[in-house]
């Protein structure tokens, strides 16, 4: 994968920062219980900041270099002219790879910019990274509700989104997303959705819609936001064609 040269933050800072300040607090605690001779407790404090730590490098590795690593496998599959939208593209991460790949397409992002779903999550920023990574001409960067999408019927080949539906509270309401992700890809159009929550909900929402070419797996160990407990799922769906719709005979 080509180096960055855009600035992507940290997803879900505030959980990062939890981890690190949990790690440094446990240390204290076992620093404390040494010194006071409670060999028990030091060791289980020791252990307990050692596994958290641990924690926050995994999630630290996801959010700087590993997520990158997953997505751009997964993009690796496009011709190059697509029209590709991504749904809470944030500062562009999976937007800007995809934008690489698509040198006689495009890639659109929609968002609400939210600071607490990424930190420095705004338009401008995802504008400066597209100009970074010198792909600005194939980018469009739309703010807009993804369960109210901003498009027609059928108007993209590919539909991705990276950790962002699952910020939407409701279980209706995350079910909204994927249909209105439905139903702005083309018949026979790739959707690739990767949440570390409700992907068993997304891909059931899609059976509900008809779509049979569907299926969910594990990202691996390069998606864990701070381990296999917080392990990302990862759907791959084909929206049928319309041969495939067709009643048989």
């Amino acid at each position: 994968m080509s180096k960055r040269h855009g600035s992507y933050g940290f997803d879900a800072p505030w959980a990062l920062a939890g981890l690190v300040l949990g790690a440094l607090a446990l240390a204290a605690l076992a620093v404390v219980s040494f010194a006071l001779d409670i060999l028990a407790a030091g060791i289980a404090f020791l252990a307990g900041a050692l596994y958290t730590l641990a924690s926050a490098a995994s999630y630290l590795y996801t959010t700087r270099r590993g997520k990158f690593v997953v997505w751009d496998a997964q993009l690796r599959r496009l011709r190059g002219d697509e029209r590709l939208l991504d749904l809470g593209c944030g500062r562009g991460a999976v937007l800007m790879l995809a934008a690489e790949r698509l040198e006689h397409g495009s890639a659109t992002g929609v968002d609400i910019w939210r600071t607490k779903d990424q930190s420095g999550n705004t338009e401008q920023v995802a504008r400066a990274n597209a100009e970074a990574e010198g792909v600005a001409k194939r980018v469009e960067l739309v703010t807009g509700d993804m369960r109210d999408l901003p498009f027609g019927d059928d108007a993209f080949d590919v539909v991705v989104s990276s950790q962002a539906i699952h910020n939407i509270p409701a279980a209706e309401g995350r079910a909204q997303a994927v249909r209105e992700a439905y139903r702005v890809l083309r018949p026979g159009g790739l959707m690739l959705v990767a949440d570390f929550q409700h992907t068993p909900d997304y891909e059931e929402t899609l059976r509900g819609l008809g779509v049979v070419d569907v299926r969910r797996r594990d990202a691996g160990w390069r998606f864990w936001y701070g381990g296999p407990w917080f392990s990302t799922g990862l759907i791959e769906a084909r929206k049928p064609d319309g041969e495939a719709r067709k009643p048989a005979g």
